[in-house]
């Protein structure tokens, strides 16, 4: 029976992060995994790959839309599907091997294996039962489902299914317009297929600033996408090669059917706990299936914390790693800290969109008086010339004090250029702050200033 100081039970960003962080601390450290390689589903079948196809396909568009426009002639793009899908699966396994290395370097132990908790201080992995002062569970999340909608990973797909199709279907049908949706969609779209989204709200991208919803709406549109809006899907019947999807439209309920060659399910994700045997030790869950922690990130059993997607809160990779370094920091005896108010979201789309902070719907509903700088791309030459000047730049800022209270950006790089945001509202700044500091130009973050500048007197370029 191996003794530490912390085990930590998953290897996705927020569980490998908080193992690197513990054994920079000093802290003996291991990491349970049960799959084949580290990094969990960001790494392996999220983030990363759909990045990867993001890219690649974002490189087919350029050559068939913007290349002659630019003087170079080449011949209409001949997609490789498979090789594109064998790009994917070396970039995953550079990340992954990435990880393996910084485990070593910091002589932190990966126990191979589903972990589970038999009684606090404990962790199986296997037969083996592994003693461990600090438990922090990082199981992250799985996707979810509606009912009637039955997954097979072949026709009916989830986003895992989605990254490894055999071929690219000539039809899909989306069900749901939320970031993993709208990212996949876009893929799908430029590969050639006709895209159609189901949503049962309004709008897409439920939560975020309602002008980048419109902007945002518009521009897929352009780019081929269909939207079936204010729909719910009743239910889905898959042949091999096919995918019925019946919905009712909630302004008349009309029922409606939808055919395709994949259905992508893309409605939200749920906290993945099961196996750990949580209840038989009398960890306290939400009604939603997530571990309840207090402020500190603790359970209700002592030596057991829980961080990223297990937990409340958005389910983003950024905040699971910030989550498991405080976890670190905590434990250690420091104080860790997280500023849940400055954790930037990001879709990449293309054109991207990003945001941080609080949106207008927000500010008004809390009737806090608020001003509003917006830039559009139109007016920066570094866009213009790119052949990217779609969209716009929006900061919201405190109307008495001119506090950076949020950021809304669409347009190019926008995933980039957050976080020139995010570190003034981290440290309290003014929009005047932000127009005052010199930008290189011509540049994308130009963009920012120039909204900055709009919280003001005015920017310059409009």
């Amino acid at each position: 029976m191996a003794s530490y100081d912390v085990i930590v039970i998953g290897s996705g960003p927020g569980g490998y992060v908080c193992a690197i962080r513990c054994a920079q601390l000093g802290l003996k450290t291991a990491c349970v995994e049960g799959r084949e390689t580290l990094g969990g589903t960001c790494l392996n079948v999220g983030c990363i790959p759909s990045k990867a196809l993001l890219h690649a396909t974002e490189m087919v568009h350029e050559a068939e839309e913007n290349f002659g426009k630019m003087g170079i002639g080449v011949a209409k793009p001949k997609v490789d599907w498979k090789q594109m899908l064998a790009y994917k699966g070396e970039t995953i396994e550079a990340n992954t091997k990435g990880i393996e290395f910084l485990f070593k370097k910091n002589k932190i132990d990966w126990l191979k294996g589903w972990g589970s908790i038999p009684e606090p201080g404990k962790v199986k992995v296997g037969d083996e039962v592994h003693e461990a002062k600090n438990i922090v569970i990082a199981t992250g999340s799985e996707a979810s489902s509606l009912p009637g909608v039955e997954v097979d990973e072949k026709v009916v797909v989830t986003s895992t299914g989605a990254l490894e199709l055999g071929k690219i279907p000539k039809t899909m049908v989306v069900i749901g317009a939320g970031v993993i949706g709208l990212e996949l969609g876009s893929v799908y779209n430029r590969l050639g297929a006709e895209v159609t989204v189901v949503e049962f709200l309004d709008v897409i991208t439920p939560g975020m600033d309602a002008e980048v919803q419109k902007t945002f709406q518009r521009i897929l549109k352009k780019q081929g996408l269909n939207f079936v809006m204010g729909a719910a899907v009743q239910k889905t019947e898959a042949t091999k090669t096919k995918a019925k999807v019946t919905y009712k439209l909630r302004k008349d309920d009309t029922e409606h059917v939808l055919e395709a060659d994949t259905v992508l399910v893309a409605t939200g994700r749920k906290p993945y706990t099961d196996g750990l045997g949580l209840e038989a030790i009398g960890v306290t869950m939400t009604d939603r299936g997530q571990v309840q922690t207090d402020a500190h990130w603790r359970t209700n059993v002592n030596g057991i914390y829980a961080i990223g997607d297990a937990i409340t809160g958005p389910m983003l990779a950024h905040k699971a790693e910030d989550e498991g370094m405080a976890v670190a920091e905590t434990i250690a005896g420091q104080a860790g800290h997280v500023n849940y108010g400055v954790i930037p979201g990001v879709i990449y789309t293309h054109p991207e969109v990003a945001n941080v902070g609080q949106t207008e719907e927000q500010l008004k509903e809390e009737g806090r008086a608020y001003k509003v700088g917006k830039f559009s791309f139109m007016g920066n030459g570094r866009a213009k010339a790119n052949h990217a000047a779609d969209g716009f730049v929006k900061i919201l800022a405190d109307k008495e004090t001119d506090r950076i209270l949020g950021a809304h950006i669409i347009g190019p790089m926008a995933g980039d250029l957050i976080h020139e945001v995010c570190v003034a509202m981290e440290f309290g700044a003014a929009a005047e702050d932000l127009a005052r500091t010199c930008h290189a130009h011509p540049t994308y973050s130009e963009a920012v200033r120039e909204a900055a500048l709009a919280c003001g007197d005015g920017p310059i370029h409009s």
